[in-house]
This record gives structure tokens, sequence and C-alpha cells, in this order.
């Protein structure tokens, strides 16, 4: 028979209860349990979680971030099947749940290139923070295309991808190589940055519905978005872009105490430094 911990109720409690952008939809089985009441626990970290997000190759492969979450909302099962639109969500209350709601930070004014601190309230952000709209489907002649948001797997996998790219890119005009086979590597490269977009685009698209079938393949979607026509291609595009900048923290807006020029200064929501700044 297992012992009960004296220690117990010196254990952790949740800090405060979230709702999800996403309400729970678009997970896989068994990634999250979602409550009756749809309000998530959020703990705070733990010195493990601090360690884990200051490690540089946690950082990089994106498993810091999905150990954190997982820890600190334990609700969730698998922190890589996460919707796009609830990241931010998470990740904002995580900070809170283990710093407070307030997070200090620093701007430079665009126009005279004053320095001035700010702090900002975080329950607000996590307040304006909407839920997205997929139920809307693109119709063109008679092809329907179902769109999803991508999980933070697709997102950290892509950009990876565009990082070892964008490296490559900047290391060929210095390469020991000649011109020809420079000219080459060029292309390779610029065809990879193509396959990566379509590979992105296609990670957002559920499935297409066709007169005689419903397609959800990956690979099949891939080679649509490969040859369909510009219209097509660009009309999908743009409507992804649009639900993910329709999920994401807007800029704020900021007014510079020194000469009153007004100005937009984004928060960055990655680990490293949304979090380093309460440490």
């Amino acid at each position: 028979m297992n012992q009960i911990n004296p220690l117990q109720q010196y254990f952790r409690q949740p800090a405060i209860y979230i709702k999800l952008p996403s309400q729970g939809k678009f997970y896989p089985k068994d990634a999250i349990e979602l409550p009756a009441n749809g309000e998530l626990p959020v703990y705070p970290m733990t010195a493990i979680d601090e360690i884990t997000y200051r490690t540089p190759d946690a950082l990089f492969n994106g498993q810091a971030t999905v150990n954190v979450i997982e820890s600190c909302v334990p609700n969730i099962k698998n922190g890589w099947a996460i919707p796009a639109m609830d990241v931010d969500t998470l990740l904002i209350a995580i900070r809170i749940a283990s710093y407070g709601h307030s997070m200090e930070f620093t701007t430079t004014c665009p126009k005279c290139q004053n320095i001035s601190d700010h702090a900002l309230d975080l329950r607000n952000v996590l307040d304006a923070i909407r839920t997205v709209d997929y139920n809307t489907s693109i119709k063109s002649g008679d092809l329907e295309i179902f769109l999803k948001p991508m999980t933070y797997q697709n997102i950290n996998d892509n950009n990876r991808l565009q990082y070892t790219n964008q490296k490559l890119l900047q290391n060929i005009p210095d390469s020991n190589i000649n011109e020809d086979e420079k000219m080459t590597a060029l292309t390779a490269a610029l065809k990879k940055i193509t396959d990566i977009t379509i590979k992105a685009i296609a990670q957002g698209i559920a499935a297409v519905k066709t007169p005689t079938a419903l397609v959800s393949e990956i690979e099949f979607i891939e080679e649509m978005l490969h040859k369909c026509d510009k219209k097509l291609f660009t009309s999908i595009r743009n409507r992804i872009i649009e639900l993910k900048s329709s999920a994401e923290m807007k800029p704020l807006k900021m007014s510079c105490p020194n000469c009153q020029n007004e100005y937009e200064q984004t928060v960055t929501l990655d680990m490293t430094s949304f979090f380093e700044a309460a440490s």
C-alpha cells in the first residue's frame, strides 16, 4: 500500500484558471482532459521548469515549451498537439501563475530613440485574445476547403526548417565554390523555401471536398497546392494568414514620454525573453 506523503500540503496549487481560445477543439484524442466547465487549472512553474526553459537545446527544438506547459497545465497531456491559437494563452497564464500579472518591459521610441520602462497587465492581454472561427470553409468552383489550426509541433518544425535554410542561404555567397555551384545551391535553397511554405499551408487544411471525394491526406493536399492555379492558392494562403493573424497578440499602442510620439510595440512570447524578464 502506497504511503501518503505528509508534505503533500506544501505541493503547489493552481494559481489561476483559464478557458482556451480553441475551447478544447482540434486536440487529438487523449491530448487534453477538458473539465466540464471548460476551465483549465494553471500551476506556477517549479524549479525544474525554470531550469528547463534555460536549456538552449530544449529551447531550440521546442521541448522546453512542451515540458513547461505539460507541467504547469497538467490537463494538457500532449503539448506538441496544442493548436496554435492556444499557445500564447497558455504561456501568458503560466507566467501570471508563476510571477504575477504585471510584466515590466522596455521600449525605444522610433522617433527620438528615448528608452522608457513600462508595466503591462497580462490579465488584460488574456482578455483580449479571441476565439478564431475555423467553421467557414473556402469554396472555389466544385471544391470546398476546410481549414484547421496548425499544432505547436507544426509551427516548431517549420520554424526550425526555415532557420536552417536561411542559414544556408546566408552562407552560400561566402562559400568556397564556383559560381555555377553557388547558383545550383541557391536554386535548391529557394526551392526548399517554397516547399516549406507549401507544407505549412497544407498543415492548415483539414480536408478538401470534391463532388466525389473528401481528401484529408496531406501528401495529396500538398500536391494540389503545388499544381493548382495561382488564384486558388492565393485565396487559401490569404485565409490561413488571416486566421493566424487574428489569433496572435496585437502590438501594444505606446506613447513616448519624451516626445509624445505614438507607436506600436510587439510583445514577444518566446520562452527565452518572455520568462527571462520575470526571473
